[in-house]
């Protein structure tokens, strides 16, 4: 089994005690393992240690956690680096969420204007990051959470040599919507996806075998006055039914913008601001299991639930056990494994994970109904990496403009001048007006 040490950066975010009990759930995996988890906030790092090495104990784990808010003594010799962070918490992403609204925009922490601020400062930090790891672990890859994932891949790998895989588990959990929708079992679909991260369609969708098309079809015309089906069910399956391939759930603020857009706006809080109000019950609930003697997680206490960020740690036990593995990672398309996107351009896609690394499968190019507006977001991806490491306003307008939730120049302008300033204090002085 591998003994590695693997640095956690973003070890004590509301999600820091989730992601660590995945680890030590598959923790016979890494005997002789080290976990230095890196935060800002001492006592919630103390916190999450204290519950993840009880946790070690209990299972008579051979795996020790330390924490620490020095980043570059805990990168030391690091084999594996999981990041999973977000710069300026909460309360920035809820700005990434209302400021678009005033601009007549929508609002996520992903998607359009708000993905891209939380890009430019995601990377700010990354950024650093990676110089870190090229001075004090030479031999360190990064498996990345930090979103917007995909935006943080392409940069990193156009613009270090330092290896990154990043993880979604979109590919494995997207089809379970439309598949639900349309009253079909998801354990008996074989669906395969691909695309750019949050924004994957398949290519590949069989139900015991046949194809499910004409399933979802009759599923539609059973079902589309049903009222019992929500709103959000709905439109994937219409969505799925219209352009014969299931989509990303995010495809909705495609499709269905204006909706969206009205429900956001008349919504009286915003997602981010929800889970602020939220935050208060889950470290409570983590400060007492930090001083039980064998820590449980309440996933109706704990942010995400009790397991959290395991495709990562799935992605790491195929490759330093050499256990081959079959997963959806985000990484450069190299060799033009997904037809229609450039081989620099980081696509989401199945691949075999072993000791040699991350090998995508043969992929079949996306139906041409689909594939336009995927290409757009890959380009625009490619734009905000590069504006978000080394642009400045021009280029990171550049970069909105071409995000098809953003309709004209002139917004794309007074959304970048507002959202830089509101974010000045995790931004690089160039992208700050």
């Amino acid at each position: 089994m591998a003994g590695i040490k693997m640095v956690y950066i973003g070890g004590g975010s509301s999600r820091g005690a989730g992601t660590v009990a995945s680890f030590l759930e598959r923790g016979a995996e890494f005997d002789g393992s080290e976990i230095v988890l890196v935060d800002l906030d001492p006592d919630h790092l103390e916190i999450v240690r204290s519950i993840g090495q009880r946790i070690a104990d209990a299972k008579g784990l051979d795996v020790t956690i330390s924490a620490t808010t020095d980043r570059r003594a805990a990168l030391t010799d690091a084999d594996a680096v999981l990041t999973s962070f977000r710069p300026g918490g909460f309360a920035a992403r809820a700005l990434d969420e209302r400021i678009p609204l005033k601009h007549g925009v929508i609002g996520q922490e992903t998607q359009g204007p708000g993905g891209f601020f939380m890009a430019l400062r995601s990377l700010n930090t990354i950024a650093d990051i990676t110089q870190e790891i090229s001075e004090v672990a030479p031999r360190a890859i990064i498996f990345n959470y930090t979103n917007p994932v995909n935006i943080v891949s392409q940069a990193v790998t156009r613009f270090t040599d330092v290896p990154i895989y990043s993880m979604c588990e979109g590919p494995i959990v997207f089809p379970a919507t439309t598949l639900r929708a349309a009253g079909l079992d998801p354990e008996r679909a074989q669906i395969t996806m691909a695309g750019v991260n949050h924004n994957c369609w398949s290519f590949e969708h069989l139900y015991d075998g046949e194809d499910v098309m004409p399933l979802l079809e009759r599923a539609w015309e059973e079902r589309k006055d049903d009222p019992t089906l929500s709103v959000f069910e709905k439109r994937m399956l219409r969505l799925a039914v219209t352009m014969q391939s299931i989509p990303a759930d995010y495809f909705q603020y495609y499709y269905y913008t204006e909706e969206i857009f009205r429900e956001l706006q008349g919504a009286p809080r915003t997602r981010s601001e929800h889970i602020m109000s939220e935050l208060p019950m889950y470290w409570q609930h983590y400060t007492e299991q930090s001083t039980a003697q064998v820590p449980e997680l309440d996933p109706a206490r704990s942010r995400g639930g009790i397991h959290e960020l395991e495709l990562a740690i799935d992605v790491m036990s195929a490759y330093y056990n050499d256990a081959p593995a079959r997963l959806p990672v985000n990484l450069p398309n190299t060799g033009g494994a997904l037809p229609g996107f450039d081989e620099d351009v980081v696509v989401e896609m199945w691949c075999t994970v072993d000791g040699t690394g991350v090998h995508p499968e043969p992929q079949k190019a996306l139906p041409h109904s689909v594939r336009g507006l995927t290409q757009a977001l890959a380009e625009y991806q490619y734009l905000a990496a590069e504006a978000a490491w080394t642009g400045g306003r021009r280029e990171a307008i550049v970069a909105l403009a071409a995000n098809p939730l953003v309709p004209t120049l002139s917004v794309a302008e007074e959304l970048f001048d507002e959202m830089s300033a509101a974010h000045a204090a995790y931004l690089p002085e160039r992208l700050v007006r």
